[in-house]
């Protein structure tokens, strides 16, 4: 945690720079997530503006109240009125188009391609919890990033939280040295792809390292409870049905889950214990939690991505044909 503090000469200016009842001071809280309050010096008329939280918030919110205060005492006090928080997009642009989920920091506007992605957007949106399951290809984890990014901008999470289970895909890596995050970013590297795309490697470096946006695998979710955060758990093919049940328990009040997975692709000793392949039967009846199922048609990668699932498939059926 950073304390700053700005000394303001009077109440009339305090009362420019942050608004009748502090309603422009509260609408900056809001916006870099950090504590404001004033106080009166006891030995005089000044006051102290101090700022409190984490030391990049603190940081950048202390400049754009320099940034106002200069204009204040310049006479030009309309000039400080800030963008409304909910409209702050990572590019600095204009808010979305209707018909997008998000625009990245590249100017490109993210939106469901086919009815599949749609029913799986609408479902992300309007439920708790949501499994997108189907091929590589069909956007599942992609998408799940782009509504978590938009309900951080609505303010509607304080947080997002991706993680996925370490299991190695048919090959022994060894012995991999270095710290815990350097031994555990191979089998992260998809979920950081997904955010360098939608915000850009500055604004993701910024946002883990506040801890807006966490990457982390899924032995090390055991023991907490998430509130008020946007949780993705990628490639649960993967998860053992006891992981499953562990990772599901974690969710807290005002939080919103994703489970994304291929049961084409389980890397497990035993395929059967699956938590993607038995959770839809054992939440069977549950209300608000929601299937939505993707297939070869829904593949938006490379169109060859398609043809190389058909023909995996027609040996599949071929294997066991003999």
């Amino acid at each position: 945690m950073l304390t700053r503090k700005l000394k303001l000469n009077d109440d009339h200016e305090a009362t420019l720079l942050l608004g009748e009842q502090d309603a422009k001071l509260r609408r900056l809280e809001r916006e870099f997530g950090v504590e404001m309050f004033v106080r009166h010096d006891p030995d005089g008329k000044e006051l102290h503006l101090t700022v409190r939280g984490a030391q990049a918030r603190v940081e950048k919110c202390v400049r754009r109240l320099k940034e106002r205060l200069d204009s204040v005492r310049a006479g030009h006090s309309h000039a400080e009125e800030p963008a409304p928080a909910a409209a702050s997009f990572p590019t600095g642009a204009a808010p979305a188009p209707d018909d997008a989920i998000f625009v990245t920091a590249y100017g490109k506007a993210v939106r469901p391609r086919g009815d599949t992605q749609q029913k799986y957007v609408d479902a992300i949106e309007k439920g708790d919890l949501t499994f997108g399951i189907g091929p590589a290809g069909t956007g599942k984890t992609f998408l799940a990033v782009a509504c978590a990014l938009r309900a951080l901008m609505a303010r509607e999470c304080q947080r997002v939280i991706l993680t996925r289970p370490i299991v190695e895909a048919g090959e022994k890596l060894g012995y991999l040295p270095g710290d815990f995050t350097e031994k555990v970013n191979p089998y992260l590297r998809p979920l950081y792809d997904a955010f360098w795309s939608m915000l850009g490697p500055d604004k993701f470096r910024l946002w883990r390292s506040e801890e807006v946006v966490e990457v982390v695998p899924l032995a090390y979710m055991r023991g907490r409870t998430l509130e008020d955060a946007f949780i993705i758990l990628d490639e649960a093919q993967n998860a053992t049905i006891e992981q499953m049940k562990m990772f599901l328990t974690r969710m807290g009040q005002g939080s919103r889950v994703v489970v994304t997975g291929d049961v084409t692709q389980i890397d497990l000793d035993k395929p059967g214990r699956s938590g993607l392949v038995l959770i839809e039967r054992i939440l069977h009846g549950v209300d608000g939690a929601k299937f939505v199922h993707f297939g070869e048609a829904d593949v938006v990668r490379h169109a060859m991505v398609r043809q190389v699932l058909k023909a995996f498939d027609a040996w599949d059926r071929s294997q066991k044909n003999v």
